[in-house]
């Protein structure tokens, strides 16, 4: 009767955040769902609102060691309406899978967080402090949300010890793998000038097509580093290239390029600048860089907290989740650096970003039942047997 109840109560919670249609980084009341829940177990309420943007800072407790969960209420658009088999904001069980924007990333986790949380404090009083921190600003800019949270507590003089981010992880199945570190992410716009001119007449132009192109393919083919036990070797990568009028008999003045660098903790962002700087230079082109940089790269060391993640992955399913650094960017690289222990723990990710993005909702139970064992394993409560 209780396995009947958990999964109603993480089923039901997902299910009204799916259908709360917050498109970052509007977050459509989901905090307030969320906060309303936290507040009747006695949670602190706090709002780091930051430039619009919607950021919950709750908790409970206190002493050492703090915990925080962490995620986002905002979503991704959800693409052409039709191409779905049920409309994305009103959630929908076929077949056993749960369907809608946000099922998988991540509101599902967000439910089975505050569910997980109420059956623990439903025990006792917990060891120390659980925390929420939760972002309406994480698949857009994320310049104003756990960003901006995390400045406000680093300016109070608050560092977690622990941190869960509830991003969808999965692979294959729930609880097959865990993610400890991300890579880092930087980022470039190239412009590199020529002289416009006409194709019949090149002494009188400067193709800067012709001057970037030996200077690409070395770019292309430098191995940047050998990567690490934890971490694949740094990848360079072009997602735009773009140059001429459209006309087929003139030169173009300009070449402009974006790439991105998805790097490991074997180079730095300063390392990597100062490479393609060296190239560009080297072949004399004339350019502008503007550099942007996303995340930096980190990595949880084995510890208290991968241990207790893994010790109730275990027992919830079974099964030895594979320590996973890959995959793109999360809230995470923004409280790692305060010193946290940081996971990333969530259902499988195939379907995030996707039509029809979904989660089994057998899923939705083990994943809080997860959330509640790590918690009780670290904060001293009687829970610790799930």
């Amino acid at each position: 009767m209780a396995d009947d109840l958990r999964t109603s109560a993480v089923l039901e919670l997902t299910r009204a955040l799916i259908a709360r249609r917050s498109l970052t980084p509007d977050d459509a009341g989901c905090c307030a769902l969320i906060a309303e829940r936290l507040a009747a177990l006695g949670f602190t309420i706090e709002w780091i609102n930051a430039e619009g943007i919607t950021n919950l800072w709750a908790t409970y407790g206190a002493g050492a060691p703090l915990f925080v969960l962490a995620g986002h209420t905002d979503v991704v658009p959800p693409g052409p309406i039709a191409a779905w088999a049920s409309d994305p904001f009103v959630p929908e069980i076929r077949d056993g899978v749960l369907y809608g924007r946000g099922a998988a990333d991540m509101k599902s986790g967000l439910a089975a967080m505050v569910c997980a949380v109420e059956r623990l404090l439903a025990q006792g009083s917990v060891s120390g402090t659980i925390a929420f921190l939760i972002t309406s600003d994480e698949e857009g800019l994320a310049h104003h949300g756990t960003k901006h949270v995390v400045e406000v507590l680093k300016s109070r003089g608050i560092k977690p010890d622990y941190a869960i981010v509830g991003e969808a992880t999965g692979d294959t199945q729930f609880g097959d793998r865990i993610t400890i570190g991300r890579r880092g992410s930087l980022g470039c716009n190239l412009t590199v000038f020529g002289k416009q001119g006409h194709v019949a007449y090149p002494l009188k132009a400067d193709n800067p097509i012709h001057r970037l192109a030996p200077a690409l393919a070395e770019l292309v083919s430098i191995e940047w580093d050998a990567g690490n036990a934890h971490f694949p070797p740094t990848s360079f990568q072009i997602s735009n290239i773009h140059s001429g009028t459209g006309a087929t008999n003139v030169i173009p003045g300009t070449a402009e390029l974006i790439f991105n660098f998805r790097y490991c903790t074997e180079s730095t962002a300063d390392s990597l600048k100062a490479r393609v700087h060296e190239v560009l230079d080297r072949h004399g082109l004339r350019y502008e860089a503007s550099w942007w940089l996303s995340g930096l790269p980190f990595l949880t060391r084995q510890g208290a907290l991968i241990a207790a993640a893994k010790d109730s992955i275990r027992a919830v399913t079974g099964l030895t989740p594979l320590l996973f650094t890959g995959g793109g960017t999360s809230d995470a690289r923004f409280i790692a650096p305060m010193g946290t222990e940081v996971v990333e723990i969530g259902p499988v990710n195939d379907s995030i970003h996707k039509v029809d993005e979904h989660v089994r909702v057998v899923d939705l139970d083990a994943l809080s039942a997860v959330y509640e064992g790590t918690l009780a394993r670290l904060l001293g409560t009687a829970g610790a047997s799930s």
